[in-house]
């Protein structure tokens, strides 16, 4: 089957291209991406009347692999462009059909699974992507390191987590790192750094200090995801500023998180001071505002002081790390048949290392599954809880939970039919 996408304004050139590819064409109705999402698994060819940008972030989340992704084109004003799968013949054809000029690359534009890695850790990718991608894509041996245990997704078979001889290396890490030939770092948002100063400090001030987190802690500035202060300094320029000019640098931002001193002064840290004791009514700032600002963000995951505190010019600065665990989504399937499958459904589905559920729950959603998915019929709780990511699938709204899972939980109710 080919899918032709289009919105309202665009559905007459659809409908007349479908025409014109054969019988094999179909113009779903409807939006574009409830449609695309529903009838994917069934696509041979998909082609969209979007630009390049809209198609690759709509796509995304559907991709497994190019061997058994359908071919995808789309199509704006000028060009047809091929966005993923044995898309080349197609937009060929396609351009010759519309009068419009063929965009070929021989290969997919995007990698689904280092994209969706990256999104999924919110994190940032430093390195050659496309070089690292084209060794994946080519079967070449590629190492993957993961020292603090993130859930990640089934990976093709020739990512592998160890071993010589590999073209290329992925690190999974928050730690700074020196570039390196052949190493793709991908740094997630794990950190929340504390920081503390006498009144007036500057934003210079604050910023050098927070180069000591690199300097000294080892930590990659990147994966910070928020600051934290006492009550007593959240309209302190220094820090303010500080916090802005690393939004600007880093091309992101990240929330000033603020806490009162006697919350504060409950938090057992390794280096408590007397004099910031006596001064502000708690023995420590920043080492206390970064482990209380990492319990907040992390919603439950356990935390850890990943930087003593620094102090350099009349500021203090320290940070604190969430800890990755497990991740076991619960995914109502409906009543079993793909069309009434939810989008968020086989997103979690296709996210998971592992999938478990009844043998005929299981087999219902084979055609979505990624390359190197492990299946399995119990133990959804275990895996989770040794730091797997988990798609834990049954018919009507999903499974529930019968006793606590030290995991992240994410419910997916299917839609059942009444």
């Amino acid at each position: 089957m080919i899918g032709v996408f289009a919105g309202p304004a665009q559905r007459g050139d659809a409908a007349d291209l479908a025409g014109l590819l054969g019988s094999d064409a179909v113009v779903p109705d409807g939006p574009v991406k409830p449609a695309a999402f529903t009838l994917w698994s069934r696509l041979g060819a998909a082609v969209f009347f979007l630009d390049a940008g809209s198609a690759v972030r709509l796509i995304a989340p559907l991709l497994r692999g190019k061997d058994s992704d359908p071919a995808v084109v789309c199509v704006d004003k000028h060009f047809v462009v091929a966005l993923a799968g044995d898309a080349d013949d197609l937009t060929r054809h396609v351009a010759d059909v519309l009068n419009l000029a063929p965009v070929v690359t021989g290969g997919p534009l995007i990698d689904s699974v280092l994209d969706e890695l990256v999104e999924q850790l919110d994190a940032t990718a430093d390195g050659d992507v496309a070089a690292c991608v084209a060794a994946i894509d080519a079967g070449e041996k590629v190492v993957l390191r993961n020292p603090l245990n993130f859930p990640l997704p089934a990976l093709p078979p020739n990512v592998v987590p160890g071993g010589e001889d590999a073209t290329w290396v992925i690190v999974v890490d928050d730690r700074a790192a020196a570039a390196k030939d052949n190493v793709l770092r991908i740094v997630p948002r794990t950190l929340v750094v504390g920081v503390g100063s006498t009144r007036g400090a500057s934003a210079t001030s604050v910023g050098a200090a927070l180069s000591e987190l690199d300097a000294q802690g080892g930590l990659d500035l990147r994966a910070i995801k928020a600051f934290a202060t006492a009550d007593a300094k959240a309209d302190e320029p220094g820090i303010v500023d500080a916090v802005e000019d690393w939004g600007f640098w880093h091309g992101d931002t990240a929330e000033l998180l603020t806490f009162p001193t006697e919350e504060l002064a409950e938090i057992g840290v390794p280096n408590p001071s007397s004099v910031v004791r006596n001064s502000m009514g708690t023995a420590s700032v920043a080492e206390a505002a970064a482990l209380r600002g990492a319990r907040q963000v992390g919603l439950g995951a356990p935390v850890e002081l990943a930087a003593e505190k620094f102090k350099r010019d009349n500021v203090t600065v320290a940070a604190a790390r969430v800890l990755p665990r497990g991740r076991l989504a619960l995914v109502g399937l409906g009543p079993g048949p793909a069309e009434q499958r939810t989008p968020r459904a086989e997103s979690e589905i296709r996210r998971a290392a592992f999938v478990v559920g009844s043998p005929e729950a299981v087999e219902s959603v084979a055609s979505i599954l990624r390359s190197g998915t492990e299946i399995r019929h119990e133990g959804a709780h275990e895996l989770a809880e040794r730091g797997a990511a988990v798609a834990f699938v049954a018919f009507g709204t999903g499974p529930t939970l019968d006793i606590p899972v030290e995991a992240d939980v994410i419910v997916v109710p299917g839609v059942w039919e009444r």
